[in-house]
């Protein structure tokens, strides 16, 4: 058995070290304007999970400098990905989204775009404007499901089905965009088995990669209002580093791994504690990927 991480992706693909900048598009969500409620999913932060992300009122070529001098310490990579990280990144008129994601895919040290977005957000003219970027460089469309189970999905607010989960791949695929999948692991009230099938339904679905993310309670959010009345049980870091190894073994090889983690802003952090001590976490995942026989392309990194 082996995993297949994004890291050895990006090398393989581009054959040079590429790191991944979090932009802002400056969109919201239909869960937070009205269309579909205005609370947002219950564990969103106020951010839109783009607490890392750079000012939406800046350029684009101005969030793209800034968030490379933020990284100059962290990597020696030259090239990079444009990712638009917060809310909706596909939640507005099709000639804005194209003017944003054209100024980002033109430069020279951008290899890729990375989108965030929710399949109830992809219209036929934005399925053709994905298909246009793709042919000058790759791009990634990133789909928050979190769950393939509907009472977890009425619970966290998600508001669509898992039916449009699925048209969105199909459509996506069909024009050629790598289609990433987000699921949230440790959501309330769902065991290790429900979690595990949400896994399985992904790995099925013909998606590229997957997002294997934490739940964090975040200060401000709804879930932890909810925390707070009536705490839920926490995953451990010995049962959430088990429970990924149970998940990675049940992909395709060659599904990327995009991250098996998530970085919680620490300033509204509440739990799991633990998950803030990311070197700690990969450490104890990577090693408990040893000891299961898992043969590592190449370790998960911070």
């Amino acid at each position: 058995m082996s995993y297949y991480s994004f890291n050895k992706y990006l090398r393989e693909r581009f054959g040079e070290p590429i790191y991944k900048l979090s932009l802002n598009g400056g969109m919201t969500c239909p869960n937070r304007d009205g269309k579909i409620d205005t609370r947002g999913c219950i564990f969103c932060s106020r951010g839109g999970s783009g607490e890392f992300a750079a000012e939406a009122g800046l350029t684009t070529d101005e969030q793209i400098e800034r968030a490379k001098a933020l990284v100059a310490g962290k990597t020696r990579a030259k090239k990079f990905i444009a990712y638009f990280q917060p809310f909706t990144n596909t939640y507005a008129e099709t000639e804005y989204l194209e003017k944003l994601f054209m100024s980002a895919i033109v430069r020279d040290d951008i290899a890729a775009l990375s989108i965030a977005t929710r399949p109830d957000c992809l219209e036929s003219d934005k399925i053709e404007l994905l298909k246009r970027l793709n042919k000058i460089k790759p791009v990634f469309v990133e789909l928050g499901l979190q769950t393939i189970h509907k009472s977890t999905a009425e619970y966290i607010r998600r508001g669509y089905e898992l039916e449009v989960f699925d048209e969105a791949v199909e459509k996506l695929k069909a024009v050629g965009i790598n289609v990433v999948v987000h699921l949230i692991l440790g959501l309330p009230n769902e065991s290790r088995e429900d979690m595990l099938e949400s896994v399985s339904y992904v790995a099925g679905s013909g998606a590229d990669g997957i997002k294997l993310q934490l739940l964090h309670v975040l200060s401000g959010t709804d879930l932890a209002e909810e925390y707070e009345k009536s705490p839920f049980h926490i995953l451990t870091l010995e049962e959430y580093s088990s429970l990924i190894c149970d998940c990675i073994e049940l992909l395709p090889e060659n599904m990327a791994v995009h991250r098996i983690t998530g970085d919680g802003d620490k300033r509204l952090l509440i739990e799991p504690k633990w998950s803030g001590n990311k070197k700690l976490v990969l450490n104890t995942i990577n090693k408990m990927l040893r000891e299961r026989g898992v043969i590592q392309g190449s370790k998960f990194k911070a």
